[in-house]
């Protein structure tokens, strides 16, 4: 957790959740996440070999869930700030591009708002 955010994290993810990325630093070393916008794989998030995608001025570091760092861009963001994401895992196959594709399970992001005592600590309001 980041001291200057209070303990408030912007994503966590769920149990299930982690055993997957368990499986997929395993198999394929280290991780790393990026919330799809859209396009392609729609808006899911998107789980790649650390540094395969490349993350620049235009992205925002979320956190991290399992050890790998969670990004979305900054645009992305703006829509999403005022709540918290939650990274899940569903049966079925995800965007093309990510590594959860051949397990037969894909993330899924859900999320709830803040609550206003958060969203102060976040520097929101």
């Amino acid at each position: 957790m980041n001291p200057q955010d209070g303990g408030v994290r912007k994503v966590i993810a769920t149990d299930a959740a982690l055993e997957l990325i368990e499986l997929l630093k395993k198999k394929h070393g280290p991780l790393m996440f990026h919330q799809s916008g859209g396009c392609c794989d729609g808006s899911s998030p998107m789980c790649f070999p650390a540094g395969e995608f490349l993350v620049g001025e235009s992205d925002v570091r979320m956190g991290e869930i399992g050890g790998a760092p969670f990004y979305m861009s900054k645009a992305q963001y703006e829509y999403w700030k005022y709540t918290q994401l939650i990274i899940d895992v569903v049966p079925g196959r995800g965007g093309m591009f990510s590594l959860e594709g051949p397990e037969g399970k894909r993330f899924l992001t859900r999320s709830r708002l803040f609550s206003e005592e958060e969203q102060r600590i976040l520097k929101l309001l």
